[in-house]
């Protein structure tokens, strides 16, 4: 210790260890935030906009379906995966056999953004023929992103309620790869349906609940069966279905 004390070896090496120990504590905790790129942390902060003024009334649901579509095509999907850390939370992901699985990604704090967003968000987790099942909504708007995988997506639009079946219109019905979009409203595409082409599949989901004041409808999720009767004007009979019956049938 030629040159240096043994008050000063004591104080730098309990320093050193300190150290050491702060930083194991950081990363047990997680306490490193990753750094979101710049085009995501615009999305979620354009994303909170968009739904603030849906819920407030200041913009259709319709015009919320193109805008939330526009901005999740102006952000490259790089970006997000990075914005919800999707290497970590794919994981190790024990996929169910029927229907999809949730996962709850979490954001980054982005300068801006509150922590309680306006719109909720999750990725269903889906093995190859697996289903987000056919259903629709009341009083919610709710877009989506394909992240990885292909999936096989069909929406309706909602035409009429019957005591027990639904009348729809297939809008589309067409392959959707990662990058790709679409949204649904109670006006527009309301009742969708995607189903796993290759393995692993993930979709990343927004939806903004309550976002209607002229309805007495409960908000959340109508399960249908969109393979129902066709009439004669290409419109379906859908029959309405339970949520266990629809993950039978569908999941």
């Amino acid at each position: 210790m030629s040159g240096i004390s043994r008050r000063e070896f004591a104080r730098d090496t309990l320093g050193t260890i300190l150290t050491f120990s702060l930083l194991e504590s950081v990363f047990q905790n997680e306490l490193f935030a990753a750094e979101a790129p710049a085009a995501a942390e615009k999305w979620l902060r354009d994303v909170q906009q968009l739904g603030q003024d849906l819920k407030g009334q200041k913009l259709e649901q319709v015009a919320w379906q193109q805008k939330v579509e526009e901005l999740f095509k102006q952000v490259p999907l790089d970006d997000f995966l990075k914005l919800i850390d999707f290497e970590k939370i794919s994981t190790g992901v024990k996929f169910v056999d029927n229907g999809a699985l949730s996962l709850r990604p979490k954001f980054p704090q982005v300068e801006g953004v509150p922590k309680n967003l306006v719109f909720g968000k999750q990725i269903f987790a889906l093995k190859k023929d697996r289903s987000v099942v056919p259903h629709g909504h009341n009083n919610m708007a709710t877009a989506f992103l394909i992240l990885k995988g292909d999936l096989q997506g069909r929406h309706y639009d909602r035409l009429k309620d019957e005591p027990e079946h639904f009348i729809i219109r297939p809008t589309i019905d067409r392959k959707f790869s990662p990058g790709e979009t679409s949204s649904i409203s109670d006006y527009k595409d309301n009742i969708h349906w995607f189903k796993a082409i290759t393995e692993p599949a993930f979709i990343f989901n927004l939806h903004v609940m309550d976002v209607r004041r002229d309805t007495q409808e409960p908000t959340g999720r109508l399960y249908v069966d969109p393979q129902g009767e066709k009439l004669g004007d290409g419109t379906i009979r859908a029959k309405r279905l339970s949520y266990d019956d629809a993950n039978r049938l569908y999941g």
